[in-house]
């Protein structure tokens, strides 16, 4: 069941629920969105501009933790969904537009294709962009020679991330010679030199594509007890703190949720990566 909050001339909350809300429920929720009504309607018309029904928002993950922390049970997602105005952008990558909002918002309809055996390594590779140099792409070919069997679509894309200069770096840390001479360092190496004559602020560099820099002193406003419900007071700087506090710097989408994540342990909506906050401290602060 999915319920609608707000102006349908501006923006519309869609709240997803296992079972029907309670008149407590209802009026927890229309606070929560900052006094916007309950519409009594199980659909409103558009357009609108709102993340796709494929892709849980981590907006979406945030917000339904709120929920939970409001005692507020059985709400599955929650996205907010801004009128279509002619002439507005918006990312197709990650939002579509709704003639409608209703009841189907959040069906998905795609069936995964067919696993497919790739006859010609080079072939795909040029098709789907995949960046294979001739060195990965014989390296594959052996690989399905020795298994006897074609790799798979799946397989020689996986392939192709995972040992891309992206994640392997092989070019930044490669031999370079040029004119015949051998240079004494890589690209990586003269790069980390830089942090290492001058390291600053710097705590942890260069390590799973994270680093670690330290923080400012600030105030924390806050429950004094962050697992029982208690009243928010300003608590000791963070510096001060029983474990240390450090701002982490992660720039790869593919590693965000390192650092920059809507909960605690946050699972990726997209796609991306499901990596855990793995701080080397006894505590973390997601910012």
């Amino acid at each position: 069941m999915i319920y609608f909050f707000g102006n349908p001339t501006l923006k519309i909350y869609a709240v997803q629920t296992r079972e029907s809300l309670s008149g407590g429920d209802v009026e927890k929720l229309v606070w929560l969105f900052g006094d916007e009504p309950i519409l009594e309607t199980k659909q409103v018309a558009g357009p609108f501009i709102g993340p796709r029904a494929t892709m849980i928002s981590p907006w979406s993950t945030n917000a339904v933790e709120i929920t939970q922390n409001m005692a507020i049970s059985g709400i599955q997602r929650l996205e907010e969904y801004h009128f279509f105005r002619e002439g507005a952008t918006f990312d197709p990558m990650l939002s579509q537009k709704f003639a409608t909002l209703d009841q189907h918002l959040f069906d998905i309809h795609v069936q995964p294709e067919p696993i497919r055996a790739i006859e010609d390594i080079a072939v795909f590779n040029n098709q789907e962009g995949l960046a294979l140099n001739p060195e990965e792409i014989d390296y594959l070919e052996e690989v399905a020679r020795r298994i006897g069997r074609k790799l798979t679509d799946s397989e020689v894309f996986g392939f192709s991330q995972v040992n891309s200069e992206h994640c392997r770096h092989k070019i930044f840390n490669g031999t370079f010679v040029i004119d015949g001479e051998e240079k004494p360092t890589s690209l990586f190496q003269l790069i980390k030199k830089t942090s290492r004559e001058h390291p600053n602020e710097i705590v942890s560099a260069y390590k799973d594509n994270v680093a670690f820099i330290k923080g400012p002193q600030l105030t924390q406003f806050a429950p004094a007890w962050p697992d029982v419900p208690a009243e928010y007071v300003k608590s000791r700087s963070l510096r001060s703190c029983r474990s240390r506090r450090r701002l982490t710097i992660s720039r790869q989408p593919l590693n965000h949720l390192m650092g920059l994540q809507p909960v605690q342990e946050a699972r990726s909506a997209t796609g991306w990566r499901e990596d855990a906050v793995r701080f080397p401290w006894q505590e973390r602060q997601c910012i």
